[in-house]
């Protein structure tokens, strides 16, 4: 019988980050052959562990030669369907039981815990049609930390994240709360884990009516703020006007693709950096942005296939199909050809002469919306949020929800969401409610929503009032973003 793995306290986590850290700043200084040679080594330890020990993967892998030469166009794909239609499969750990792990992902304090005491566990919307529901075990945890102190945030040590903290650094994570989301859970269980963090990391909720928000983060003051590219937007926009007033050393956007002339915007607002990475939460450290706006694949950990519609590889310079991810870091819940649905390119070596991979990403596209509230004042409903809304309080999964005009909302539901309509209808009254709207007709209606024919993700939110200009800005009301899985992410 496979031996439980111990459960994590906080001395063993700074031990495994510490391993973690040193194999990661290793790994930068070696040369690309060295680099993937030692992604090799990792991929064949876990193929061995997935087989031998997860029902899924040694179903899939019956017929294959039990060798060190398996190479990776030889597994077989596996999606996020394939993977939710028996979760309990998909684990190496046999004491974890699905009643067990929907029981405690249903308890919102159990959101920053660890389950059974070492594992993470993440949720993601469902944009294919499937939510997810992902564990990672403490090694992986410690890779991921580690890649983004080291690469993302280029710090050399832990004493010199101690000294930034010392120095008065504080970090407002702006996010969609509630749930047991890759980037808040992250946060949280920081928090517990090293209580003295508490003070210096916060999270801040999104379903925070925007005045009440804005007072919170100015009382905070935050010299780091990670948000959605979408509500960056929105808090630009407070922030010219005078009402909120942060002095922000960096701002880190994920969640979205960040828009070249959305990035001119905030950093022009905030007159500060503005940084984007790309994750999700099957490995919430994909890829970081170098200095000169590229990301870079961290290629040593996870793997990233782009492909067509057969999954035959993409020549380098054409858009994918959909993107196949391999993590290399965790073995409780393995990811091996795990099809991801973003659309990435392969660029050309980067010219600020890191020899880690260079991609464009695509994803779905969603729109954040506006409405008047009961004063005149525009409220902007982010995409995030209402998909949020929709998945956690109203339950269901398939949907598109469309702004028609100045005062109509229309959700199309899918097949797969049948007498959903009055809990669709109740959730979203009461969150616009919430934000101070209340004039608005919704209307709830059967058509299948409209999937991306590269992709097959949805555009979950979707505005198409095109000629009225926000407040505190002169663009269109629709503010477009490509809503990916660029860390941190929801």
């Amino acid at each position: 019988m496979q031996r439980a793995a111990p459960e994590s306290t906080p001395l063993l986590e700074l031990g495994e980050f510490g391993f973690a850290a040193l194999q990661i700043w290793l790994g930068g200084w070696s040369e690309p052959a060295a680099r993937h040679e030692q992604a090799m080594n990792r991929l064949q330890a876990l193929i061995r562990v997935a087989r031998e020990r997860a029902p899924l993967y040694r179903r899939l892998y019956r017929n294959l030669r039990d060798d060190r030469a398996l190479s990776l166009a030889e597994l077989p794909v596996v999606n996020k369907s394939d993977l939710m239609a028996d979760v309990a499969a998909g684990f190496t750990d046999v004491s974890i039981t699905p009643a067990a792990l929907h029981a405690f992902v249903a308890d919102p304090t159990n959101v920053g815990t660890l389950f059974h005491g070492r594992y993470a566990v993440w949720t993601s919307s469902g944009t294919s049609g499937t939510p997810g529901l992902f564990l990672h075990d403490t090694h992986a945890l410690a890779v991921y930390e580690a890649l983004e102190t080291l690469r993302f945030r280029g710090l050399s040590s832990l004493a010199q994240y101690g000294a930034r903290v010392l120095a008065g650094e504080r970090f407002a994570l702006v996010m969609v709360t509630g749930g047991h989301f890759a980037s808040v859970s992250s946060a949280e269980h920081l928090r517990r884990a090293f209580p003295w963090l508490a003070a210096n990391v916060a999270p801040f909720s999104l379903f925070t009516p925007l005045a009440q928000l804005v007072a919170q983060l100015n009382q905070y003051r935050p010299t780091l703020l990670a948000t959605y590219p979408t509500a960056a937007q929105m808090l630009a926009q407070e922030q010219d006007a005078g009402r909120l007033q942060l002095q922000l050393a960096e701002m880190w956007t994920g969640g979205e693709v960040l828009a070249p002339h959305v990035r001119t915007r905030l950093e022009q607002v905030f007159g500060c950096r503005v940084r984007n990475s790309y994750g999700a939460s099957e490995f919430p450290s994909i890829g970081w942005e170098c200095g000169l706006g590229s990301l870079h694949v961290n290629s040593d950990w996870v793997l990233l296939e782009g492909v067509d519609e057969a999954y035959r590889p993409v020549p380098a310079g054409t858009p994918s199909h959909t993107t196949l991810l391999t993590n290399l870091a965790n073995h409780v819940q393995p990811l091996i050809r795990y099809e991801l649905g973003d659309s990435i390119t392969l660029l050309p070596p980067c010219a600020c002469g890191s020899t880690f991979p260079a991609i464009r990403v695509e994803g779905r596209h969603d729109d954040a919306l506006r409405f008047a509230d009961e004063t005149g004042r525009l409220v902007t409903l982010l995409p995030l949020v209402l998909s949020t809304v929709l998945e956690e309080q109203a339950g269901v999964h398939d949907f598109q929800v469309t702004q028609t005009d100045a005062h109509n909302l229309r959700v199309s539901l899918g097949s797969a969401e049948p007498a959903a309509d009055e809990r669709v209808r109740s959730a979203l009254a009461a969150h616009l409610a919430q934000q101070g709207v209340r004039d608005i007709r919704l209307e709830v209606d059967a058509l299948p929503p409209l999937r991306s024919a590269r992709s097959g993700k949805l555009r979950r939110v979707i505005c198409e009032v095109k000629d009225r200009p926000p407040a505190g800005s002169t663009g269109p009301t629709s503010v477009a973003g490509a809503a990916t899985s660029v860390a941190p992410p929801r």
